[in-house]
């Protein structure tokens, strides 16, 4: 007989500190408490990649509507503000420093699309402010920005929605529910795969800070280094000072489902390895990253690979999950499609394609005030997130790692945890006492 098991959103944070910390449930009050028009005044930090979509995400909940722009360069920030003119028919306030934006009081709710080592600190200065927050996967640059953002969270009772958009999708809630259910048997591993075209960036070396971009902001609390294009706009992704590489980068939404999908948190060993192989080029990241993430407890496994180029799809997968029980395996493609397969013979099983709209879950939770209505609550930003950062010190290390999920370290491993966290550039500093 398939086992069955009650599903909650909250259940794979389990074996993780982030478990002991439950956010309440305030009382409900109606949408009037926003500003004009009844709807929930949001802004968008940062809007030249990810931002763009959180405009246009916003923009079409009818309880809701972006009444602030924020971006460091000012170009790009007077590009969008008029396409959103054109659009929308109407003047969108326009800021370059975000702390601007967290002291106006007519903004309910923050959406921080910047580069990764800004995320936990916009997120903590905004919810100081009063102001509810979706922010973008990962939703930390290390790990210790995590237990950061979930105590932030509960001390001032705001709203977190991580954007980990699979998480709102119909189809993605029925496959984890099967997989609670038993229908491929005992689910003992998950693979996460992101086989995405990424090219040579180049060397475009170091030049002056063009006009119009505030640098010094941009930053923020990573350490101070020349301009270069290698940074900015984009290829940051691929510098440990601001991103995480893919695996902090698309990959947060494979091991967000690989988490969800097995219902664990964080693991006991783990082991990666990786480097460059096709190009000798200036990324600081490893372009080929394979890592493996065990559970002996549970007795379950997460692996998760990423490659540059497209040699071939996996069960036609080339980014989404794999998941593999003793009756049998489902396959993931993208944000809102799974298919399952049974038995030796691989028979077709239940199989759905739906999205759904994360931006909308997030208003909803935020109109009611109910932190338990997300979809993708502040534990996912840290545990999600906090996977990848593990690959990353293996990788970096160069060895196997035991960890500690509890005190959330390396047991008696100075080196690696060195690295669960960073220097900040004062006045950019993820605080101690949130």
């Amino acid at each position: 007989m398939k086992k069955k098991n009650n599903i909650t959103r909250r259940d794979f944070i389990k074996n993780s500190t982030g478990a002991a910390i439950a956010l309440g449930i305030p009382t409900i009050i109606p949408a009037s408490a926003f500003g004009a028009n009844d709807k929930v005044q949001v802004a968008v930090l940062g809007v030249n990649g990810r931002g763009t979509d959180h405009i246009k995400g916003f923009q079409r909940q009818s309880n809701a509507q972006v009444v602030t722009l924020c971006d460091p360069d000012k170009v790009i920030l007077q590009t969008r503000a008029d396409e959103f003119e054109k659009t929308h028919g109407r003047k969108v306030k326009m800021e370059q420093d975000l702390r601007k934006v967290f002291d106006d009081k007519s903004v309910d709710a923050v959406s921080i699309a910047t580069p990764n080592h800004w995320h936990t600190l916009a997120a903590i200065w905004a919810m100081q402010a009063g102001k509810d927050v979706y922010v973008e996967k990962p939703g930390t640059h290390n790990l210790y920005e995590g237990k950061k953002l979930i105590e932030a969270a509960k001390k001032y009772n705001r709203v977190v929605q991580h954007g980990v958009q699979l998480r709102s999708s119909v189809a993605m809630q029925e496959a984890i529910k099967h997989l609670r259910e038993g229908l491929i048997g005992n689910v003992y591993m998950a693979r996460g795969l992101v086989f995405k075209w990424r090219p040579d960036i180049g060397d475009k070396k170091t030049e002056p800070i063009p006009e119009g971009l505030n640098y010094d902001i941009w930053t923020g609390p990573a350490e101070m280094r020349p301009f270069s294009r290698n940074y900015v706009h984009y290829n940051w992704h691929w510098s440990w000072n601001y991103g995480n590489g893919d695996v902090g980068n698309q990959g947060i939404h494979e091991t967000d489902l690989c988490m969800w999908g097995l219902n664990v948190g964080l693991p006991e060993k783990i082991t990666s390895m990786g480097g460059k192989f096709l190009w000798d080029d200036y990324k600081e990241t490893p372009e080929v990253l394979s890592s493996v993430y065990h559970y002996p407890k549970e007795k379950k496994i997460i692996q998760f690979e990423v490659r540059p180029w497209m040699t071939n799809h996996e069960d036609g997968v080339g980014i989404g999950n794999i998941f593999y029980g003793s009756e049998g395996y489902m396959v993931i493609q993208g944000y809102d499609k799974y298919e399952t397969f049974l038995g030796r013979e691989k028979k077709p099983g239940p199989s759905k394609k739906e999205g759904g709209d994360h931006y909308k879950n997030f208003i909803e939770a935020v109109v009611a005030k109910n932190p338990a209505l997300c979809n993708a609550p502040v534990e996912t930003a840290h545990l999600a997130s906090g996977l990848a950062h593990l690959g990353n010190i293996a990788y970096q290390t160069g060895r196997v790692l035991t960890f500690d999920p509890k005190t959330e370290t390396f047991p008696g491993d100075a080196e690696a945890n060195k690295m669960l966290g960073r220097a900040y550039r004062a006045p950019y500093t993820v605080p101690e006492k949130v």
